[in-house]
Formats: structure tokens, C-alpha cells, sequence
């Protein structure tokens, strides 16, 4: 069956319109008049569809033409967002691995003192066990010599145990506290033992500045979690007060209060007595590369990692709020084991 063509139905009718006129000459004028009249009009709506028609179809071919390029500047846009979003990762990457990296500067000039003091006083021994052995081969060796290298055998050997026991206890916690942060691995941990390494390990950067940390946190709250997680993010709101909440040779006073919040959750906050944050900052806070230290020690990533931490990984929520005068304060709510 024949497709209809619309433009070739119109000219039929055109032609039997013309045919009807030449066959109606002999008719009344007003009859001739009518017709012509009719035939006009139709001719003028014939024209005119087929001028919309002819617009119609360059409207579709540039509506086409917008569509394609719309697409092709879609998939522009959708391939810059992902270039985006893994530069973004990368620079949340890199600065997880800096905090890591200033956590082992830290710890490695920490470590230093003990390991110095205990590095002497092995020397010292050993120098004094020399001196003996010349006095005992000489057979030259008096009671007061003997009392003397007893009493330098037992003070040095005191310092030796208690100094490597002191460097021993840093590397255990920063050992657990590393690898935390770098495998991401879930695991059962006590809350107060960890944050009380976790502490241990920013020791240096806190006794530089000159802070005191309280920790009030209850014994026996056992979390099946992310250590690594929580780790970074108190290590983050350590930082952040370091670096933005005092001026330089002000000291103050950290605080981390954990208590249950019902049988399967903690609510665990964080506050110093800092400057403060402004109101107009405040709700931007969490944005990634928002910081009012650019150039001076402030990446704008630190507490948006804090964020991507307590949402994702350890299934909480946090909020902050700074009092006027007060400092700022920091609260997280998470589950025992999310």
C-alpha cells in the first residue's frame, strides 16, 4: 500500500480547484467570486504550512545539531568531574600519607632521647667494666673499687632498662597506630587503650607546642571498627587546633571526652580553648580545600577527611560548634561496630 503524501494531496487539490473554476466560467459573477476566493485562501494555507513545515525541519536539524553537541559537552564534563574526583582522591591520599609522615619525624626525634640516654649510659658501663677489668688482672682490686662498680652497674643499667622500655613503648604504639592508618583494616580494639596510643604518638608535636591533652574516656568499651580511621581522624583535630586554634607561643588545653551513648553507640568529643572558628566559616568547615591558612600550613583537607572518615568508614556523624570565646567543639557520634 502507498505511503500519503500530503504535499502531493494539496496540489491534486489545487489543480481540481483550478479545473472546478475554468468549469464554473459560464456561472454567476458572485458564484466565480466565491470560488476564486476559496481557491486563494486554500493556495495562501498551502503555501504557508508548507513554509512552517520547510522551518520545522531546519528547527529539528539545528535542535539535532544542539543535542549532539549537548552530548558531546556532557561527556566532556563527565570525564573532567572523574579527572576531578581521582585528583581530589590523590590529594586526600597525599595528605594522609604527610600526616603519616610528620607522625614518624615525631616519633624518630622522640625516640632520640632514650635511645641517647641509654646509648651513654651504655657507654659509660662499658668504659667502667674496662677499668675493672685492668684492676682485675692486675689483681689490684680493692672493696671500695668492687662497691663503686656495683653501685655504677646498678644506676646504669636502671637508666638503660627504664629509657629502652620508654622508646620500646613509643614504637609500640606508633607501630599499631602506622599500621592502622595505612591498611584501613577493621579489627576489636579498646577505645581508651587506643586513643591513649594514639595520643603517644602525637606527644612530640603537642609538648612542642606547649598543650596539655585531657582524655576522659571510661575503660572496658571495646569497638569492632576502623582504629586506622579513628586514629586519623583524632590526629586530624589534633593538627587543626595545632595549627589554626592558637597563635604562635600560646598554649592551651585539649580535651577528648568519650561516653556511651545507649548500649551500641559512643559519643566521643573533641574541643580546645582556642580562638575559635567564625560563624561565616563555620558551615564550610567540612568543604574539601576550604582553609583560611593557604600558604601557611593549611591544605583545606584535614577536617573534610575528618568528615569522609566519620561518615564512611566508622558509620557516624559529626558536627562542630564554636562559642564565642570558647574554643571550638567537635562531636561524633558513631556505633560500636558499624
Amino acid at each position: 500500500m502507498s505511503s500519503f503524501n500530503l504535499f502531493d494531496a494539496e496540489e491534486k487539490s489545487l489543480e481540481q480547484a483550478e479545473d472546478l473554476r475554468r468549469r464554473l466560467e459560464q456561472a454567476p459573477e458572485p458564484v466565480r467570486d466565491g470560488i476564486a476566493t476559496l481557491i486563494e485562501a486554500y493556495s495562501r494555507s498551502v503555501r504557508e504550512q508548507r513554509r512552517l513545515v520547510r522551518v520545522s525541519d531546519r528547527l529539528q536539524a539545528q535542535l539535532a545539531s544542539v543535542n549532539q553537541e549537548l552530548g558531546k559537552r556532557k561527556a566532556e564534563a563527565e570525564d573532567a568531574l572523574e579527572t576531578l574526583k581521582a585528583a581530589q582522591e590523590s590529594l586526600v591520599q597525599a595528605e594522609k600519607l604527610a600526616s603519616l609522615g610528620a607522625l614518624v619525624g615525631g616519633v624518630a626525634h622522640e625516640i632520640n632521647t632514650p635511645v641517647g640516654i641509654a646509648l651513654s649510659c651504655a657507654s659509660h658501663l662499658a668504659d667502667s667494666t674496662a677499668s675493672m677489668r685492668k684492676l682485675f688482672e692486675a689483681d689490684d682490686i680493692s672493696v671500695e673499687d668492687f662497691e663503686r662498680f656495683m653501685d655504677t652497674v646498678k644506676d646504669t643499667t636502671g637508666l638503660i632498662l627504664t629509657n629502652v622500655e620508654r622508646a620500646a613503648e613509643l614504637i609500640r604504639s606508633f607501630k599499631q597506630v602506622a599500621v592502622d592508618r595505612t591498611s584501613s583494616e577493621r579489627r576489636r580494639f579498646d577505645l581508651a587503650t587506643y586513643i591513649r596510643e594514639t595520643l603517644a604518638s602525637l606527644g612530640p608535636h603537642l609538648r612542642q607546642a606547649g598543650h596539655t591533652v585531657l582524655l576522659a574516656c571510661p575503660e572496658g568499651i571495646v569497638m569492632d571498627s576502623y582504629p586506622g580511621a579513628l586514629s586519623q581522624v583524632l590526629g586530624n583535630f589534633i593538627m587543626n587546633s595545632l595549627v589554626h586554634g592558637y597563635d604562635s607561643g600560646q598554649t592551651g588545653t585539649l580535651s577528648i571526652t568519650v561516653e556511651r551513648d545507649g548500649a551500641e553507640s559512643v559519643r566521643l568529643t573533641y574541643g580546645d580553648d582556642g580562638k575559635g572558628i567564625p560563624d561565616e566559616h563555620l558551615g564550610r568547615i567540612f568543604d574539601p580545600f576550604f582553609t583560611t591558612r593557604r600558604g601557611s600550613g593549611g591544605s583545606g583537607l584535614g577536617l573534610h577527611i575528618v568528615y569522609n572518615l566519620v561518615t564512611g568508614p566508622l558509620a557516624g556523624s559529626v558536627a562542630a560548634e564554636s562559642p564565642a570565646g570558647r574554643g571550638t567543639v567537635f562531636t561524633i557520634l558513631m556505633p560500636l561496630s558499624p
